[in-house]
């Protein structure tokens, strides 16, 4: 299970080890694993430091869409 660290270098970092994986689980080669607290992390990050003008560059539908086109099982545990 890809803890939040791991998840935000798998996004933002691809020559990271978290990102290797991502580029992987995209190819179908394995499956990843993430709780949904972290997703929340990740949107925080975007909300507040993605910004043009003050105001969130991404809408929350495409960020719904951002979460929905990542390779990642969001489960609990």
């Amino acid at each position: 299970m890809l803890s939040t660290k791991d998840l935000v270098h798998a996004i933002f970092d691809g020559n990271s080890d978290a990102g290797k994986l991502l580029v992987k689980a995209t190819m179908g080669e394995i499956e990843l694993f993430s709780a949904p607290k972290s997703w929340n992390a990740i949107l925080w990050l975007i909300t507040n430091t993605l910004k043009a003008d003050g105001v969130p560059v991404y809408t929350g539908s495409q960020l719904g869409e951002l979460k929905a086109s990542l390779p990642i099982v969001w489960r609990a545990d």
